[in-house]
């Protein structure tokens, strides 16, 4: 019997079958293959079927709604250093109401040999930073493994741009490696929080002097769930999860929904400066998902009361992505980017603020229109959350609240977090951060600048029917500075006379929120 062809062919297919599981396991480039040796090989047969299959199989995003099949393509190409090009033209019906495009010139110039970056740092800023046109968005560690921070972070030292830690703590994993780091305080003031819950000053000035820190940020809201406060799992809450965050282990950790440090926009403007002053000078700044105009101008007529004002303002869409959220917070809650970036920007050239604080854009970023069309509509710079995910091996399971995840990217089980090797990820995100950001100078370049500052609104159009189309400086008003202060428009006028600087709640019934 242990003689027969049968048996002898057995054999040498579990030999084969074990050579490759060892292979599997031991090789750096595929985090499914370390997890899922041999079975794993299916998902890579499936992309190889795209895209008649990948509309069902590979395709989804978080939230179950179908994704952008070249968006993903994309990433995932640029991490691997493929060159991207395709054939056959676009998949897009370019007649569609609501279809938008970037108006190129007849006279496209070169792009410069460096890519455009920020300075961040208002005139009360002594440490500013010079900011890259795509950074990683905030994501916490404890949300995001070990391995992935550790990723994400060296992708950031080697490439040169920033890396923002989410609320959940600056944990050693975010300056293993020196990377730049935006350390961002929520609500329940994780790695800097007192006993009872509130913020510790002297414990945040010692962390915030660390060199790897570069620019701090006070967390008002987030665009996936404005409203409530973030949630880690139980499960989640790992012995080493709890000492970075200074909460219990084993216990749901849940942030609050509002802040203890501020209830008025004038101890918002405060309390902004005084994180400056404790991080000794470096950039301040705030992050927050536009719920409403008046809310926007009742922060701007602080900062004049007050004298100061944040060095930098990232606005999160509505429809930005997180691992845990109900789904009519998802859906239904708060402004999408587009118009409160423009809302945020408008509101700081009326006020003649604009000159002084930085607006950062957070929110489905991931290509290089992306980038180009947000710094049309107001952006200084962008922040990618769910795409440097997916450089560094997110393949969208949907797991990230379950401990579950398959690629190690969004997991506290050190056995799924081996799947993801630093080395070969932190390259990939390098890689796609390095090559998104050259494709948004070669677009601007197409459009005849070779600058951001010199990008316009007429840069960018929509069709408003099948047969017309209008530039956003027709669609949109687009203030001048100091309007606001001198002869507010009609469509502003009523906003900027309610908003206070002593309360977020309006005084009156607004007529335009």
């Amino acid at each position: 019997m242990t003689g027969s062809k049968g048996w002898t062919g057995a054999a040498a297919a579990g030999a084969g079958v074990t050579a490759l599981a060892a292979y599997d396991l031991l090789q750096k480039r595929h985090s499914i293959l370390r997890r899922y040796p041999v079975v794993g090989h299916l998902r890579y047969v499936l992309e190889d079927l795209r895209p008649e299959l990948q509309q069902y199989f590979i395709e989804r995003d978080w939230d179950g709604r179908p994704f952008d099949r070249n968006t993903r393509s994309v990433v995932y190409e640029r991490a691997k250093g493929i060159h991207g090009e395709k054939s056959f033209g676009t998949e897009r019906d370019v007649n569609e109401v609501g279809y938008e495009y970037l108006v190129h010139s007849v006279a496209p110039v070169e792009p410069p040999d460096e890519p455009a970056r920020v300075q961040v740092g208002g005139p009360d800023c002594t440490r500013p930073y010079s900011m890259a046109l795509m950074n990683v968005s905030a994501m916490s560690f404890g949300s995001l493994s070990a391995n992935a921070i550790r990723a994400l972070n060296k992708g950031a030292a080697m490439g040169g741009f920033a890396h923002d830690t989410g609320e959940g703590g600056l944990s050693a994993y975010h300056l293993e490696h020196g990377g730049d780091i935006v350390w961002e305080l929520g609500t329940g003031y994780f790695g800097a929080r007192t006993k009872d819950g509130g913020f510790d000053p002297d414990t945040f000035a010692d962390k915030a002097a660390h060199d790897a820190v570069k620019l701090v940020s006070l967390k008002l809201s987030q665009g996936a769930k404005p409203g409530i406060g973030g949630v880690l799992p139980a499960k989640k809450v790992t012995k080493e999860i709890a000492e970075v965050r200074q909460v219990p282990q084993g216990e749901k950790c849940v942030s609050p929904p509002a802040h203890r440090v501020f209830s008025t926009p004038t101890e918002l403007v405060e309390f902004v400066a005084r994180m400056r002053e404790l991080s000794g000078g470096k950039p301040a700044g705030f992050k927050l998902c536009v719920g409403s105009r008046l809310d926007v101008l009742a922060i701007c007529k602080a900062i004049l009361e007050v004298g100061t004002a944040p060095d930098f303002i990232i606005v999160d869409g509505s429809e930005g992505g997180t691992g845990a959220a109900p789904l009519e917070f998802e859906d239904h809650v708060g402004m999408p980017l587009t118009h409160g970036l423009m809302t945020v920007h408008n509101a700081l050239v009326g006020a003649g603020l604009r000159d002084r604080v930085k607006v950062g854009a957070s929110g489905k970023v991931a290509q290089g229109n992306d980038i180009v069309k947000r710094l049309v509509q107001g952006a200084d710079y962008t922040n990618s959350a769910r795409a440097m995910m997916m450089a560094a091996g997110c393949i969208q399971a949907q797991r990230c609240s379950t401990d579950t995840c398959p690629s190690g990217v969004a997991t506290q089980d050190p056995r799924r977090a081996r799947a993801l090797d630093v080395g070969d990820k932190s390259e990939r995100v390098r890689r796609y951060q390095e090559a998104t950001v050259a494709e948004a100078m070669q677009l601007m370049a197409a459009m005849g600048v070779r600058s951001p500052d010199q990008l316009s609104p007429f840069h960018l159009r929509r069709n408003i029917t099948e047969t017309e189309a209008r530039s956003y400086a027709e669609l949109y008003d687009w203030l001048e500075p100091g309007q606001l202060l001198q002869d507010a428009p009609e469509s502003w006028a009523a906003d900027w006379r309610l908003a206070s600087a002593d309360s977020f709640a309006p005084h009156a019934s607004p007529t335009r929120l």
